[in-house]
């Protein structure tokens, strides 16, 4: 027998002939505890996630996901699914349960005439960035290479072009999804639409997508960088940054962080871009880089590929350990601005960072219930990234940001951007997080998962 952690908090136990079986349906394979890839197989990205499910099945295509969630809901066992493994809370793994592992589903499809990319549920959006601009394509697609493109999706997809093109779910055409009956639905517009409706930005709540279809944009090589300032004159950059963020075109973009240098010193920085000429952008950048006396500028024109990567090393290298708070703000004062700069000024970990997104553009012209990602006006994302190599100092560094964001916290809104809501965040935060849209995501959950088989996530309770 195979003792399993199950929805209710109680252990179930299953035969080694229902494993025997499920084996046999799973073309991947499964994964137990003893297996000799076991450890590797339980690791995501964020290393100070240490779980140990029961049962991880690779699934390589959507009949092994069927068979999985058929095995799941049947047994009633906790279930978690991977697909980048990015996650920071580490949704996508558990302790007992089990895991549906969709890493090695890993195919692109780029159509270049109808400009779309089909992509199943492994890609990262690094590899889905080298498939599409092999044809000088791309869309919105979150801020470093090693993110899950469903997964970043399913919570609504900022991202570096969000200003020009939205957020990732606005480029969304049609999906596959195995909801909790083990059935695959292929929703769209026409075809399941309130299911479609709540998968763009309703996060992992109504099944395990295994395949989505977007819709791509020209993008050649754009402007990129960072301009950095010392941290004695990181007050007043923020200052003109919050100012400057107010006069972008939708082509531009302006985002901030309080981070340390590779010499070891905390600095400040604006992240600068332009998806459009590099004539244009030298021109409506310039304000930015001009301001002050930067100590380094490394703003150039680069491939959209390379703009992907610019945040990925060192803070985001796969495997160290996190610990993430966020929310949302619409205003970014003087007070607001003091305490971020005591924050950086004792940063327990030079990987440490404090960031803020500017969400402007195209991606606030949706309509607020056009589909379950309703954050739809001009704002920041704002997040306190702690980031450390060695496990033995988590105490230290994840009590360094929970003090922080206890001085922050008064000046932000009570709701987040989905993809970065904390596991320990109050459920109220989740709920203001949905907005208005939270109660017809309840309704809509009742129906495809009304005993709530999908509740790895920020979670959305049947109605």
């Amino acid at each position: 027998m195979v003792e399993m952690a199950g929805l209710d908090g109680k252990t179930v136990s299953i035969g080694q002939d229902q494993i025997a079986a499920l084996r046999d349906q799973v073309l991947g394979g499964l994964v137990l505890i003893g297996d000799t890839d076991y450890e590797t197989a339980r690791r995501v990205w964020n290393g100070n996630i240490d779980r140990r499910p029961a049962l991880i099945a690779r699934c390589t295509t959507t009949g092994d996901v069927q068979q999985a969630v058929g095995f799941a809901s049947r047994n009633g066992l906790l279930v978690s699914v991977r697909g980048g493994g990015h996650s920071a809370p580490g949704y996508g793994v558990n302790d007992g349960g089990m895991v549906i592992d969709l890493s090695a589903m890993k195919t692109v499809n780029v159509d270049p005439v109808r400009r779309t990319a089909t992509t199943e549920g492994g890609v990262l959006w690094g590899e889905f960035d080298t498939a599409t601009q092999a044809h000088g394509l791309a869309t919105t697609g979150g801020t470093v290479t090693n993110t899950g493109v469903i997964g970043l999706t399913l919570g609504g997809g900022l991202g570096w072009l969000m200003g020009k093109h939205g957020a990732s779910v606005d480029n969304v055409i049609e999906m596959d999804v195995v909801t909790a009956d083990a059935q695959s639905r292929h929703v769209s517009a026409t075809d399941y639409p309130d299911l479609f409706w709540a998968l763009r930005g309703g996060g992992g709540n109504f099944g395990v997508v295994t395949s989505m279809t977007f819709q791509l944009h020209p993008v050649g090589q754009i402007l990129g960088g960072l301009v950095l300032h010392p941290l004695d004159r990181a007050a007043d950059m923020l200052r003109f940054y919050r100012d400057f963020s107010a006069t972008l075109p939708d082509e531009a973009e302006a985002h901030a962080a309080l981070l340390t240098s590779p010499e070891g010193v905390p600095v400040a920085a604006m992240i600068l871009g332009y998806n459009g000429s590099l004539e244009d952008g030298a021109r409506v950048l310039a304000p930015a880089r001009q301001w002050g006396q930067p100590i380094a500028d490394t703003v150039a024109p680069m491939s959209y590929a390379d703009r992907q990567a610019i945040l990925d090393n060192p803070n985001a290298v796969h495997g160290l350990h996190r610990y993430w708070r966020a929310a949302f703000t619409e205003q970014v004062t003087d007070e607001f601005i003091a305490v971020l700069v005591e924050g950086a000024s004792h940063f327990s970990s030079p990987l440490s960072a404090l960031l803020l997104f500017n969400v402007h553009g195209a991606i606030t012209r949706v309509p607020s219930d056009a589909m379950a990602f309703g954050a739809r006006h001009a704002q920041w994302d704002f997040d306190v990234i702690g980031v450390w190599e060695n496990g033995a100092e988590s105490p230290t560094h994840i009590a360094w940001v929970r003090e922080l964001w206890g001085r922050l916290e008064p000046h932000l809104k009570g709701s987040a951007y989905v993809n970065h809501i904390a596991a320990d965040d109050r459920p109220e935060k989740v709920r203001a997080s949905f907005g208005d849209n939270h109660q017809r995501l309840r309704e809509i959950k009742a129906v495809y998962d009304k005993n709530n088989l999908f509740r790895m996530n920020s979670n959305v309770e049947p109605a």
